[in-house]
C-alpha cells in the first residue's frame, strides 16, 4: 500500500476545492424541495463546476462497462437508495423523503469530495433519527482523528455507536484517501474487520481522508440496481450517507470541506 501524504501547501489546495464542495451541497440542499427532480438538483451542481472553473470529479467516473461511465455531476440517492443515484427528470422529491448528495470537484489539480443526506418536509421520527444518528458517526470520526492513532481505533468507535443506535452499517462502500485522484490509498471503512486489523492504519500529520459512513435503518446488506450504479438497501428501508474530507494535523484533524 503506497500513502501518500500532502504538504501544508497541498492541504490548502485541497481546502479551496472542498470550499467549493460545500458550496454545491448548500445549493443542492437549497434546491431540494417536494416537486423538484433529482436532475435539476444535478443541475445546480453542475452549475457550481462551471462557476469553479475546475472539473467534476463523478461525471464520466469510469465503470467496468466500456464507454459507460458515470452521467452526471452528483450521486443523488433517495430513501431505500444508499449512493450512487443517477439524477433523473422522472425522479420527483416528495414531502418526506431523505435525498444524500455526493459530490466532487478537482481544482488546480486537488481533490475534494464530501455528501450530506437533506431531510425534506415531514420525515419520519425513525428515518430523521436515523439520519442524525449517521451524521453523530461522522462527528465521532472527527472528533478523534489525531496522529498516533490507528484507524481500526477510530472505525471501533464510529461502528459501536451506528450499533448502539440501532443500525446497519454499509460494508461494501468505505471511506479512502483522496489527493490529486477522488480514491487514494487508504481504504477506511466505518468498522473494524480482520482485513482492517490485518492492515491497520497509523494516521500521521499529512494524510488526507474521505471518510463517509453510511448506514441504514435495517440491515447492512445492499446490492446493486438493474442501471449498474445505484446501491440499494436489500431489504428497502432508507439509508443516510454523511462525507467529509479530512486532513491529520500535528494536534487532531482539520475538516477541509466545511
Amino acid at each position: 500500500m503506497t500513502i501518500s501524504y500532502k504538504t501544508a501547501e497541498q492541504i490548502e489546495k485541497m481546502r479551496i476545492a472542498g470550499r467549493w464542495v460545500r458550496k454545491a451541497l448548500e445549493n443542492c440542499r437549497a434546491m431540494c424541495k417536494p416537486g423538484v427532480t433529482t436532475a435539476e438538483i444535478n443541475d445546480v451542481a453542475e452549475q457550481v463546476v462551471r462557476e469553479s472553473g475546475g472539473l467534476g470529479l463523478f461525471k464520466n467516473y469510469p465503470t467496468y462497462r466500456p464507454g459507460e461511465g458515470f452521467p452526471a455531476c452528483a450521486c443523488i440517492s433517495v430513501n431505500d437508495q444508499v449512493v450512487h443515484g443517477i439524477p433523473s427528470d422522472k425522479r420527483m422529491i416528495r414531502d418526506g423523503d431523505i435525498v444524500s448528495v455526493d459530490f466532487g470537484v478537482k481544482i488546480d489539480g486537488w481533490c475534494g469530495d464530501a455528501a450530506t443526506t437533506i431531510l425534506v418536509g415531514n420525515v419520519d421520527p425513525a428515518v430523521r433519527k436515523m439520519c442524525e444518528a449517521t451524521e453523530h458517526v461522522l462527528t465521532i470520526a472527527i472528533e478523534n482523528i489525531r496522529p498516533g492513532l490507528r484507524w481500526s481505533a477510530i472505525a471501533r468507535r464510529m461502528e459501536n455507536y451506528a450499533r448502539s443506535a440501532g443500525l446497519g452499517i454499509v460494508r461494501e462502500f468505505v471511506g479512502h484517501g483522496i489527493g490529486t485522484q477522488m480514491h487514494e490509498e487508504p481504504k477506511v471503512p466505518n468498522y473494524v474487520s480482520r482485513e482492517l486489523l490485518r492492515g491497520d492504519i497509523e494516521l500521521r500529520p499529512g494524510l488526507v481522508l474521505a471518510v463517509e459512513p453510511m448506514c441504514c435503518l435495517g440491515s447492512d446488506a445492499v446490492k446493486v440496481s438493474s442501471d449498474q450504479w445505484t446501491v440499494v438497501t436489500a431489504d428497502g428501508k432508507p439509508a443516510a450517507h454523511y462525507e467529509h474530507t479530512v486532513a491529520v494535523t500535528e494536534t487532531g484533524c482539520d475538516v477541509l470541506t466545511k
